[in-house]
């Protein structure tokens, strides 16, 4: 397989899974979520991922969550799996659900937590390749996962089997940039930060955006793909300028991504929000209290970007 192996491309959201206050999952917020996603210019759908807290998932939980996105991504774009785990055994056990459930693709990571070398993330990512039975995105997230898949371990893996695909989160344009240019001529190259750098990221060649903000600010944040795939760079600009502004408004001020991404989308009333699962907690004192503050003012902004709150709908236009 290669990148010619499918046809994902465009902006797909990293989708959130909502909890209930008794933390089961919200399986009606959850389908809601992308299905107005979709509604707003998604290409396809990224679920038990980081954004997902896939971490605070079960198995059959996960499961789950595959069978829910296949339905509702039938005839609209590809459904991909995420499959967060450390040992190799784990991960085929999630592709062999999501091949059931009627998946497209997973998502895989390195191993995280433990440290392991270059050779033994290859080692990891060629024993899954082996027994995948769907196309793999690889993710390249060393933030979260402790282990980074740099430009030349990417070179190596893009030559797998199965592999058709990088999610590149790890946040650093020249690393992104080094990654894109290694690999693209075999595998997908997808931008994770697209609320930082989406707009140069699909200027410099990627087929697409994975991002967590799209489920907060949509279509807003799907646009940058589009805006500049249709030439229109100085609306394109102006979103990444409000993409860049929200990013730093989620991550400080003691405020992490996903617990302020669910805060505003219940603030908004948007479905896909709900609560944390332990060990996050919800939003909460000054923290919340100033998130929502200064949200308002940048949905007021219009210089930050053609962005407004409409009253109507209560989402980002």
């Amino acid at each position: 397989m290669n990148r010619n192996s499918v046809d994902w491309s465009g902006p797909m959201p990293a989708t959130t899974t909502p909890f209930t206050s008794d933390m089961q999952i919200d399986e009606g917020s959850f389908v809601a979520n992308l299905t107005r996603l979709f509604d707003a210019g998604a290409t396809g759908m990224v679920v038990a991922g980081c954004t997902g807290e896939f971490w605070a998932l079960s198995m059959a939980e996960r499961a789950r969550l595959a069978k829910l996105a296949v339905e509702v991504c039938k005839g609209r774009g590809p459904a991909i799996v995420g499959t967060g785990a450390i040992g190799e055994q784990e991960v085929i056990d999630q592709i062999c659900a999501a091949k059931e459930a009627g998946a497209d693709g997973v998502l895989v990571m390195p191993p995280y937590f433990a440290r392991v070398t270059d050779a033994e993330i290859f080692a990891h990512f060629e024993a899954i390749s082996e027994r995948s039975a769907l196309p793999v995105v690889l993710y390249n997230i060393p933030g979260n996962a402790g282990n980074a898949i740099g430009p030349a371990l990417a070179d190596r893996l893009a030559d797998l089997d199965m592999v058709v695909a990088i999610k590149e989160s790890s946040g650093d344009w020249t690393n992104f940039q080094a990654t894109l240019n290694r690999v693209k001529d075999r595998i997908r190259v997808f931008c994770g930060p697209s609320s930082v750098f989406g707009v140069p990221a699909t200027l410099a060649g990627a087929d697409g955006l994975i991002d967590c903000f799209p489920n907060v600010w949509a279509p807003g944040c799907l646009d940058l793909w589009n805006k500049v795939k249709s030439g229109d760079m100085d609306a394109a600009w102006a979103l990444q300028k409000t993409g860049i502004a929200l990013t730093d408004l989620f991550t400080t001020g003691g405020r992490t991504l996903y617990p302020a991404t669910k805060a505003v989308m219940n603030h908004l009333g948007l479905p896909g929000g709900g609560h944390m699962r332990p060990p996050y907690r919800d939003l909460d004192g000054a923290p919340l209290e100033n998130l929502i503050t200064e949200v308002q003012k940048l949905t007021a902004a219009p210089a930050l970007a053609q962005t407004k709150l409409n009253e109507g709908t209560q989402e980002w236009t």
